[in-house]
């Protein structure tokens, strides 16, 4: 049986350090089998490692994804990983001295009566050849539990008698949900969503402590472009329209949305250049149309005074606005465009345009005043094109008055994201990342409801990250805050997670007591405790509560 067991650690530890031999090369994609002991167990157990643990998974059959061990085999594995790289084991056929290995994490099933969710072991070496000298255990265990009980001062015994301690110190940590869409529907499942509040501090005083007002806090804010109906809706609606322009620009092919007009785009543009052309002053025109559309677009903007709807639409951007809303079909795009280059032709209309367009579009309009509009084909591409350079400069135009008006930012923060010397694909991937900085600001005033100072520092973060990074939403933006500007966000409310960490300084040897409203792994599978009377909104007050504790024990191989 020693036999058996000496290369099974044997093996195991080659496999770990072909893994991560593989890892630090960039090259490791396949998962990687290992059979403890006996040859005809149809598990295989892989190891993954992450930026904060290794991760052991167990792979049934054709399934390939991670699953949860049993305690026993979970230990086993454990005690492999540490009999590798005891020194004493001299009889093990391993070069010496071992190679020390990350740390190891193996998901266990919680099906035993502690409900253990990890087990874990990381090395410890000595300072002066990396030796290793011992070996760290950790044990995670978690149950829903309503009628949990813990006291910080048996915490505090329990972690001195552990490690023969005199005296230790406590660190709190608290989140707070500010933000997440609630309900059932897929959609919201699959939201990612979500606006909290970190808040640390220490000493402790008691469990479930409310954060004094000398902690450290930080809003972490990670919003999906498109969630946040009624402020944004209409604005991201035209993006969207953008996009697929974009995107039939590229491949030649555009899929064409549905619209939710009533009447067709053919209809809203003729309509447009018959006012255009039966009012005597041009200004007149102007100034309705763009109050037609200011109510229409931005009704819901104005009653939560988030955005400042802009009242000077030119010409381009108001025939923005009813061929982005009304256009079905490539047909309809150059029947829009012969109407409004017919109309410059005859001198219909001499409509005005903001300074600064290169479109194709502002050039025909330029033409226009000297009476010449040259000839041209609407043809290929170059519809899709004319419309998706107006489309670029209404929204640039939008994206600017936004955070101008909202003194969130100056022109020169904006230029990168603004400059037409660009090429087309560039110009629109830079308006896309402005958009969803917008989102990110909307979403915070409307919850967080901060200080102006606060907004601005937090525009200035996202602006300067998107200038170097492509757009990312699952990102999260975090901006440090101090607990008396956000300390009604969370002095009366219920933390969706709290903490306490008790620890004599060393790093490695703590004691973790959590509370949170929600499981902390998602791998129990089978044996996940009891959700029947779990409800799935609400506050640690009204739902069964998952309090968890992680244990260490240091074990000295010299």
């Amino acid at each position: 049986m020693w036999a058996r067991v000496n290369r099974a650690a044997e093996e195991l530890h080659a496999r770990l350090l072909q893994r991560l031999a593989e890892d630090e090369k960039g090259g490791c994609g396949d998962p990687v089998t290992y059979e403890p002991l006996e040859k005809r167990e149809t598990s295989h157990v892989e190891e993954l490692q992450s930026e904060e643990t290794a991760i052991s998974d167990l792979s049934v059959g054709e399934h390939v994804g991670p699953l949860a061990l049993s305690v026993g085999r979970a230990r086993h594995l454990i005690g492999l990983y540490t009999m590798a790289h005891n020194p004493n084991m001299t009889h093990l056929k391993l070069d010496r001295p071992v190679p020390a290995l990350p740390p190891l994490w193996v998901r266990c099933d919680g099906s035993d009566p502690e409900g253990t969710c990890w087990l874990g072991a990381e090395l410890t070496t000595a300072a002066a050849d990396a030796a290793v000298t011992g070996v760290i255990l950790y044990a995670v265990r978690c149950k829903a539990d309503k009628n949990y009980s813990v006291n910080l001062e048996e915490l505090k015994d329990s972690h001195k008698k552990r490690h023969h301690l005199s005296t230790v110190t406590a660190k709190g940590f608290a989140q707070y949900e500010l933000y997440k869409p609630t309900g059932l529907d897929e959609c919201a499942a699959a939201s990612q969503t979500a606006i909290t509040l970190s808040v640390a501090w220490s000493p402790v005083d008691e469990i479930l402590q409310v954060p004094p007002l000398s902690s450290t806090a930080a809003l972490n804010i990670r919003v999906e472009s498109g969630e946040l109906k009624g402020p944004l809706s209409h604005l991201y609606r035209e993006l969207k329209f953008l996009l697929v322009l974009a995107d039939g620009l590229r491949t030649g092919v555009t899929e064409w949305p549905e619209t939710l007009e009533a009447k067709s785009a053919v209809e809203l543009v003729q309509e447009f250049l018959n006012d255009l052309q039966k009012l005597d002053e041009i200004g007149e025109s102007t100034k309705k149309d763009t109050e037609e559309v200011k109510h229409d677009s931005t009704a819901v903007d104005r009653s939560l005074e988030l955005l400042a709807a802009r009242g000077d639409l030119d010409f381009a951007e108001q025939l923005w606005c009813r061929m982005s809303a009304g256009v079905t079909s490539y047909q309809d795009l150059v029947t829009c465009f012969s109407l409004v280059i017919q109309s410059l032709q005859r001198g219909d209309v001499q409509p005005w345009l903001h300074s600064g367009s290169s479109s194709l579009l502002a050039e025909l309009v330029h033409q226009s005043y000297h009476g010449a509009v040259g000839a041209i084909s609407l043809s290929g591409t170059l519809p899709v094109q004319m419309l998706l350079e107006i489309g670029l400069d209404k929204l640039k135009k939008d994206y600017v008055s936004f955070f101008l008006g909202q003194e969130l930012a100056s022109l020169n923060h904006l230029e990168y994201f603004v400059s037409p010397s660009a090429d087309i694909p560039e110009q629109v991937a830079r308006v896309r990342k402005l958009h969803h900085v917008l989102e990110i600001l909307v979403s915070c005033r409307l919850f967080v409801q901060p200080q102006h100072e606060l907004l601005f520092s937090l525009a200035q973060s996202c602006i300067k990250y998107y200038q170097q990074n492509p757009l990312d939403e699952q990102h999260v933006f975090q901006l440090p805050v101090r607990p008396t500007a956000v300390r009604d966000l969370y002095q009366s409310a219920k933390p969706q997670t709290w903490r306490v960490e008790v620890s004599s300084g060393q790093k490695r040897l703590r004691t973790v007591w959590q509370l949170s409203d929600s499981l902390p792994t998602d791998h129990l599978g089978p044996h996940r405790p009891d959700l029947s009377d779990v409800t799935l909104n609400g506050s640690l007050e009204d739902r069964t509560p998952f309090p968890s504790v992680l244990t260490c024990s240091q074990v000295h191989f010299r």
